[in-house]
Order: C-alpha cells, then structure tokens, then sequence
C-alpha cells in the first residue's frame, strides 16, 4: 500500500489502477482453493465413515460437489471476504484521494 500511494504522489495515477488486478486475482484465487479444500474436508468425512475394505484410495472429488458450488462459497467466505475487501477498498481509497 505505501508503495501504491507512493506512485500516486508522483503523479502516475495510471500506475495506480494496476492494484485492481492482482487484488481481484488473489481473491479469485484464494475463493478457489478455499473451495477445493472443501471438497477435500468432504472427501475426508465420506472416507471415514466407510469401513477399510471399501476404500479405495482415489481423490476424485468429483462426486460429492462441483467446484463451481465450492469455489463460490470460497469466494465469499466470510473471512475471505473482509480480507480481501480491505484490500480493495484501501485500494480504492488510495486511487480517489489523490484525484
């Protein structure tokens, strides 16, 4: 953030909207792997529930949930989510105060 706010005072104000992208790309990808680490848990709990002959030791988690359903609770998990709003708005706040 000093370093953005130190781009702002040198008057490159273009410089400054490339904070967006990799502010929103962490997000995007933080709410992904929240995401499959939740297939994962779902995973763990089918597993140890069955008795050991019928385990088969695959990793496909296709079966108990799309990553799409996942990586959108992930995406606005709550912790997620105030991390990753602080971000963007002391981005915002950095862009506005110096127009």
């Amino acid at each position: 953030m000093f370093a953005l706010s130190a781009v702002a005072a040198e008057e490159k104000y273009h410089f400054v909207f490339l904070a967006y992208f990799p502010s929103i790309a962490f997000w995007i990808l933080d709410g992904y792997y929240l995401g499959q680490e939740k297939l994962f848990r779902k995973l763990y709990d089918h597993v140890r529930k069955l008795d050991d002959a019928q385990i088969d030791f695959s990793m496909d988690t296709s079966r108990l949930g799309s990553i799409q359903e996942t990586w959108f609770d992930g995406l606005f998990s709550w912790p997620g989510l105030i991390f990753h709003m602080v971000v963007l708005l002391s981005v915002i706040v950095v862009t506005f105060w110096n127009f």
